[in-house]
């Protein structure tokens, strides 16, 4: 460890700060409940802790959560013989915390932007306390792995989990689409362990499991026009690249391409792009590192790290995360099954979306300084981050931001999902503290990164949100203009 920089390793030395109470806690049979987000990169951190702490021979609990609030807050202070391990949540909120839990341990093992000093008696392991940007260089999933590992060596081969967050939050952002910063140590540990291989390709959804066609219609970052979602047209696109789609009547999936049909797919896909007035770089991010898991079955959705993601990240969505916590815990019979059909039916339902949103192009409004998403009811809360993010590859100004939300009219609120881009971000711009002083103002919560954020604020607020949103990011963009 002596080759890694301070900030490295006073993340570590927190990550063992962290272990150390939760160790003190099992050996005490304190009963430990663990909260964690409703995405791949939480249910990764909570499938994580969940094996490190079933190892431990813990008494434990996980609970998987939509967003963090003042009612979670008060259900976690309720909890008076247990320790509560927020994973993938909770900087955004340790205001909150410090009433509610004031003077008891508390772990927080999060990436998010801090908001606020925590109660002395927390232990928060977060990057960006040390300098290290918690939306590239490490996910939730890996700072739970850093603790993890800190509770017991014998938890590096829950590396691969990390990597799987860190993708499924989109960390891919290096040469190469792959991994960079802390979160390159991990992918070192996911290999070390022999559960990991990483190799360059094209990045269709569905390498390993599906026909070309169905990989090609199931890809959306980029998203295609014409292609994606439209099973028919990409055979009617293959066939004329002239790419032989099956071998003795079996469908053939991207593992079974040669280099030459793979090469002759990608200048396809450029030149349709092109075509429809996408600059160049949109195609080349088809291009990466792939993070094979060479433990998982070839021809299964667990062999490619992304994949697994997705699947993870479509139980969060569609109201089942139970499935992918079991998932990352070692099931692979019933629960893996009903998984796969979770991820089918949430497949669908991001292609009705989107379908539905080319169908009514008015309900994407642009305003001076930004894009506005109204899903209204139409679109559920679960599903407007995953819509945000299609839509944020795909707009005619790439220098403003989108923000996308739903009504959740049970809670009396709207669900805020809002996407920038890293040329915006590399200058300054911080999207995860617009939301949150505009969230603040009108009576939520906001936060998140500098590239992506969310918030919650009241329905009758909506309006003036965006409004007020729309003058700041242009004061923001103004202040940017002025340095260039």
């Amino acid at each position: 460890m002596e080759d890694l920089n301070g900030g490295v390793l006073s993340l570590i030395e927190a990550a063992r700060r962290a272990a150390e109470v939760i160790i003190r806690h099992i050996n005490s049979k304190s009963r430990i409940s663990v909260f964690s987000h409703i995405d791949a990169d939480g249910i990764s951190a909570a499938g994580i802790m969940g094996m490190a702490l079933s190892r431990a021979g813990a008494k434990f609990r996980i609970r998987i959560e939509r967003w963090f609030d003042e009612k979670i807050a008060d259900e976690i202070a309720s909890e008076r013989d247990s320790l509560p391990i927020l994973t993938d949540m909770g900087s955004g909120y340790i205001e909150i915390l410090n009433r509610s839990m004031e003077g008891r341990d508390l772990i927080i093992l999060d990436h998010h932007q801090p908001s606020g000093e925590p109660d002395e008696s927390f232990v928060h392991v977060n990057p960006e306390i040390f300098g290290i940007d918690g939306a590239r260089e490490i996910s939730g999933a890996g700072v739970a792995y850093l603790t993890a590992k800190a509770i017991s060596e014998r938890n590096i081969d829950l590396a691969y989990l990390a990597v799987i967050g860190a993708l499924g939050d989109m960390q891919d952002k290096y040469e190469n689409r792959s991994l960079g910063g802390v979160n390159n140590l991990i992918v070192e540990d996911a290999v070390k362990s022999g559960y990991l291989k990483t190799e360059t390709d094209i990045l269709l959804f569905g390498r390993e499991t599906r026909p070309i066609h169905k990989a090609l219609a199931f890809t959306t970052t980029p998203f295609i026009p014409g292609i994606s979602g439209e099973e028919d047209k990409c055979l009617a696109f293959l066939t004329k690249l002239g790419i032989k789609l099956k071998e003795n009547d079996k469908w053939r999936a991207l593992r079974d391409l040669s280099q030459d049909e793979k090469r002759k797919i990608f200048s396809g896909i450029s030149d349709l792009l092109i075509s429809q007035g996408y600059e160049p770089k949109v195609a080349s991010t088809l291009i990466g590192t792939v993070y094979i898991l060479v433990k998982e079955e070839p021809w299964t959705p667990l062999r490619d790290a992304r994949e697994f993601a997705l699947l993870l990240n479509a139980t969060g969505r569609m109201g089942r995360p139970g499935l992918g916590v079991a998932i990352c815990m070692g099931d692979r019979g019933k629960c893996l099954e009903e998984a796969k059909k979770t991820l089918e039916d949430y497949r669908k339902k991001i292609n009705e979306n989107l379908r539905w949103l080319d169908e009514h192009k008015d309900r994407l409004e642009e305003m001076d300084g930004i894009y506005v998403l109204h899903g209204g009811e139409r679109i559920d809360e679960k599903m407007i981050s995953a819509i945000s993010t299609i839509l944020s590859t795909n707009l005619p100004d790439t220098k403003k931001p989108i923000i996308a939300y739903s009504i959740v009219p049970e809670e009396g609120l709207i669900k805020i999902s809002a996407r920038t881009t890293e040329d915006l971000t590399e200058k300054g711009f911080n999207l995860g503290e617009i939301m949150r002083i505009s969230a603040e103002k009108f009576s939520g919560k906001g936060g998140g990164h500098d590239i992506a954020a969310g918030a919650q604020i009241p329905i009758e607020m909506k309006d003036e949100f965006l409004r007020f949103v729309n003058d700041l990011v242009m004061k923001e963009l103004k202040k940017i203009e002025s340095r260039d």
